[in-house]
């Protein structure tokens, strides 16, 4: 479920939504990090979450961290999470379901972070409330839905989620909201995701 095994050219035709997310956040990081782009740089001030400025109006910054990253170490972890995690929800889901789930998810993350103190100036970015859907939606599979997971990915699954929230509490600079509340949107979105599977 979770080795990957596809060719280059595979994975791209199998997995669209991810490719595509994929390639938006190395596309992001080279042109506003690495090149350094006025107009790139500007979209990513634009585009980072911000409390006092969702508050003020620019609702916006609810959607468009999901997109962007502090680094390259950052884009490359969560782009390598997706690439691992995402591919067997994409399949199973379909890519409507797909990328409602993951924009859903991140978005959850961004309120819940945004809700715990609207009025700050706390400015934060990155995919991992919407991975941490991802996430989400398996940790649902685990309880209620044990028919769509074998037994090597269970635990797999199990041992995934539980460091993933223990490094969220562990690790300096992390959004714990984000990853929690973009968690808890999975769990919500995954039995009408799950329905008819």
């Amino acid at each position: 479920m979770f080795l990957r095994t596809e060719s280059f050219q595979d994975f791209l035709k199998f997995y669209p939504v991810i490719s595509f997310l994929v390639a938006v956040h190395i596309i992001l990081w080279f042109t506003m990090d690495v090149l350094s782009l006025p107009f790139a740089v500007e979209w990513k001030q634009l585009g980072v979450g911000n409390n006092f400025l969702i508050n003020q109006g620019e609702y916006w910054r609810l959607v468009t961290p999901i997109f962007l990253h502090a680094g390259l170490s950052h884009m490359l972890f969560n782009s390598f999470s997706l690439v691992v995690f995402g591919p067997a929800l994409e399949r199973m889901l379909g890519t409507g379901r797909f990328i409602s789930a993951y924009l859903i998810a991140g978005i959850a993350g961004n309120l819940g972070t945004y809700a715990a103190n609207p009025g700050a100036f706390y400015s934060h970015l990155g995919a991992s409330g919407a991975i941490f859907g991802l996430f989400g939606i398996y940790a649902y599979m685990l309880f209620a839905r044990k028919d769509l997971l074998d037994q090597g990915s269970s635990q797999i699954i199990t041992v995934i989620i539980a460091l993933g929230l223990i490094m969220t509490f562990l690790q300096p600079n992390i959004n714990v909201l984000g990853h929690l509340f973009g968690f808890i949107g999975g769990i919500a979105l995954a039995p009408p995701l799950l329905k008819k599977l």
